[in-house]
């Protein structure tokens, strides 16, 4: 993400975090203002024109979105009248602000936890996640499969809204780097930040409770875990958050072992 984008990002967010009564409505708006930007290559130059004025940017806004609510219309233009790396990126923000959207209607919905389990689904079906990632075969008929998967499941609105929306437009990314994403806006949104927890064994209640303690100490901030049971770890832990990785499993000693060794 380069500067322009940070800063255009970081304006837009605090627009919608400043807006009243954010709905999911609010949510599939952007989402599909988002769409039809990737869509459209002039729309998509129009908004992304560093040559036009903020307010002509903002004026195609009106033209182009009116019907949408006061709230989806302020944070687009809000998002337009910024200077982003590229339209890209813009379109990737508007993504982001619709997550995060999703978040802020569903204040108690564990958004996180519901994108995860089916991220897990998707890991253990190769074929299904082929499918979903295909440019082959349209965006309902996605959807349908998505939402017969998601009937089995508990997943609430707002993660059925994620994800549909989603994998309706993958704009050439995978299914799970896109619910990746999607779990770290959301947890960006609540305040804390995600970890992803290699284990052997599923852990107790209380051994998740203290190594989240123990992970929020280390960052300062609060963090949620997502727990995946992982045979190759052996034993101990692998944890990620970001791009940081703390490797505490028997395997990855043999491994360190093993090199020293050949070393």
């Amino acid at each position: 993400m380069g500067s322009a984008t940070a800063q255009a990002l970081a304006a837009s967010i605090q627009t919608l975090a400043g807006a009243k009564d954010v709905s999911l409505d609010t949510a599939q708006e952007l989402l599909s203002a988002a769409r039809a930007v990737s869509e459209s290559s002039q729309l998509s130059g129009a908004l992304a024109d560093p040559s036009a004025s903020a307010v002509a940017r903002q004026n195609v806004v009106v033209a182009v979105f009116g019907a949408f609510s006061a709230n989806a219309q302020a944070v687009l233009k809000t998002a337009v009248a910024e200077r982003w790396s590229n339209a890209d990126e813009l379109v990737d923000g508007i993504e982001e602000l619709a997550i995060r959207a999703a978040a802020i209607a569903e204040p108690g919905t564990d958004i996180e936890g519901e994108l995860f389990s089916f991220s897990r689904v998707i890991a253990a079906n190769p074929e299904l996640e082929l499918a979903l990632g295909s440019r082959v075969g349209g965006g309902e008929a996605k959807n349908a499969l998505v939402e017969r998967l998601l009937a089995e499941s508990s997943a609430g609105p707002a993660t059925t809204l994620i994800i549909t929306s989603l994998v309706r437009q993958p704009r050439g990314r995978r299914v799970r780097r896109l619910l990746s994403r999607a779990m770290s806006v959301v947890s960006s949104q609540g305040g804390r930040v995600l970890a992803t927890v290699h284990t052997a064994s599923d852990l107790s209640d209380a051994q998740r409770a203290r190594l989240s303690d123990s992970l929020s100490r280390r960052y300062n901030t609060p963090v949620s875990l997502n727990v995946v049971i992982d045979p190759e770890v052996v034993g101990g832990l692998r944890v990620q958050i970001a791009d940081d990785v703390i490797d505490g499993s028997i395997s990855a000693r043999l491994a360190d072992l093993r090199q020293k060794l050949a070393g």
